[in-house]
This record gives C-alpha cells, sequence and structure tokens, in this order.
C-alpha cells in the first residue's frame, strides 16, 4: 500500500501563510489535499494530476497552490490565511489508475493540524 506522510502543519496567524507537504512512498497517478474541521465534513481543497493540471475549491482558490517537485512530494502553499482555515489536512492519493474528481482517491496520510488565528 501507498504511504503517505505529510508536514508542514503549525500554527499562525490570519493572513500569514504555511507551507505543507507530503512524502509519498511510490509514485501515484493523482494527488490530493483535502481537510476536516470538527463537525464539519470533509473538504477535498486542491489536487493535481499526472500531467500536472491543479483544481481547487471555491474557498481556498488564489490563495492555496498545489505543486509537485521532482521527487514526488506534494506541497500544498497556503496563503493570506483565514480562521476558517483551521483544519486537520490531509494528504490523499489515487493508486490505481488516472480517475478524476475528488471522490476515488484510495490511499491517505495521516494528517497534519492547521490553525489560524485571528
Amino acid at each position: 500500500q501507498v504511504q503517505l506522510v505529510e508536514s508542514g502543519g503549525g500554527s499562525v496567524q490570519a493572513g500569514g501563510s504555511l507551507r505543507l507537504s507530503c512524502v509519498q512512498s511510490e509514485w501515484t497517478y493523482k494527488q490530493g489535499w483535502f481537510r476536516q474541521a470538527p463537525g464539519k465534513e470533509r473538504e477535498g481543497v486542491a489536487r493535481i494530476t499526472n500531467i500536472g493540471i491543479t483544481y481547487y475549491s471555491d474557498s481556498v482558490k488564489d490563495r492555496f497552490t498545489i505543486s509537485r517537485d521532482r521527487n514526488n512530494t506534494v506541497h500544498l502553499e497556503m496563503n493570506s490565511l483565514k480562521p476558517e482555515d483551521t483544519a486537520m489536512y490531509y494528504c490523499a492519493a489515487r493508486t490505481r489508475s488516472v480517475g478524476a474528481g475528488w471522490t476515488d482517491f484510495d490511499a491517505w496520510g495521516h494528517g497534519t493540524q492547521v490553525t489560524v488565528s485571528s
């Protein structure tokens, strides 16, 4: 099974920036970042295909950037952070085929906490 390990979470003031990283144990077809705040549904915030096409949720568009480096480590650069961005952030990947959309990820990391204070 593919192993995903997130890092980079922490506490930051509103308006600040944070960069999350996700180390993959092996190559996968696509990767994404999801988040879940207490009492709320898990939300897909960003994803990137194997050819580099990116997608974002409306809530983070123009503030967050997902990328993948030469080592296949996935990053999420978060700028202009808001208190409502506070959540546990999870790295996800699709391991079986290209797929499409937010719902077909099949590998998950354990999460990294992001807390944004006002």
